[in-house]
């Protein structure tokens, strides 16, 4: 979804950072060993997609969020879907906007926004101890309340999955929790993934180029 926009994916040779792949850094041990490093990582992160805009794919998804009964379920942490206008989103992997104390202090636990850039090991503002993005990273457990918001979502008419590689459970399932309601199930991508013989359409394409074009033809 924000190829397009300038924000580099997660996956693949352009999701590498120095010498690390983001596996190696979006870990809780790996804070713990080194949070100035992960840190400096996002704080890299945070300032590439604050120079980034909503593209034409996101614009689509926003207007589509305003017709009842729509929901958009996202794993991206970089909050364009917002700042496109999409209205009820779950963000089932959270926001690099947002921080969490590190020690989990009362208050701390839960996530505040943060936009500033750069930003430097920050601190909890009601500890002092340091601050984490306020994303889940792997090895951690998503929220319960948006695990059952995504599940819910699941019981519709039509679900469309776009961009995602389709291998991250929980939310590579939720397509086959939709086909086991009954639902009409399209994937677009840019090229094929394990959901691609599951679904009953898939579009092999960029979404800011196909998306439109759905919307033109609704």
């Amino acid at each position: 979804m924000s190829a397009a926009s300038g924000v580099p994916t997660f996956r693949g040779q352009e999701g590498l950072w120095r010498q690390y792949r983001a596996e190696d850094l979006a870990t809780p041990e790996a804070f713990a060993r080194d949070p100035r490093l992960v840190w400096e990582w996002y704080d890299w992160r945070r300032q590439l997609i604050a120079g980034c805009r909503p593209n034409a794919a996101h614009g689509v998804i926003a207007a589509w969020s305003k017709r009842h009964g729509t929901a958009v379920i996202t794993q991206n942490v970089d909050d364009l879907h917002l700042a496109a206008g999409t209205q009820g989103l779950i963000r089932i992997h959270g926001s690099i906007w947002e921080l969490s104390c590190w020690g989990r202090c009362s208050q701390g636990a839960t996530p505040w926004r943060d936009d500033r850039v750069p930003l430097d090991q920050p601190r909890c503002p009601h500890c002092g101890q340091l601050a984490r993005p306020a994303v889940v990273w792997f090895g951690e457990s998503l929220r319960r309340e948006d695990v059952e918001a995504a599940t819910s979502a699941t019981a519709c008419d039509v679900f469309l999955t776009v961009g995602t590689s389709a291998i991250v459970y929980p939310a590579a399932g939720l397509i086959h929790e939709a086909r086991g309601h009954g639902a009409f199930t399209a994937e677009i991508n840019l090229e094929a993934t394990p959901a691609s013989s599951a679904v009953d359409v898939a579009i092999q394409g960029a979404a800011e180029d196909v998306l439109p074009a759905v919307d033109a033809l609704l």
